[in-house]
């Protein structure tokens, strides 16, 4: 059986999916989705899921992200707990 890991919310990634969720209704289906995924596989260890470690960044912003459609979630690992710290949009200018 495969171990399961607790997924928690920062209190910024509350703030922000709140504002999001106001705006965008289908944050909420992405979120559960983002859930489901992060519980089982937060690693990315099946390679399944479009999970990225992320590179050169401090471990307040996250240190994983999570891409489901237009939407990104950053996280960090510790131990059994997965911690969300940022979910945003990602539009066509987001880059530039």
């Amino acid at each position: 059986m495969t171990t399961r890991f607790r997924v928690l919310a920062s209190p910024r990634f509350e703030r922000l999916f709140r504002k999001l969720a106001k705006r965008h209704p289908d944050l909420v289906g992405v979120y559960d989705s983002a859930l489901s995924i992060l519980q089982i596989d937060p690693h990315n260890v099946s390679r399944t899921y479009p999970i990225r470690k992320l590179e050169g960044v401090t471990t307040q912003e996250g240190t994983h992200r999570l891409r489901l459609g237009r939407w990104r979630f950053l996280y960090t690992i510790a131990g059994e707990d997965v911690v969300l710290r940022y979910c945003g949009l990602r539009r066509e200018d987001t880059y530039d």
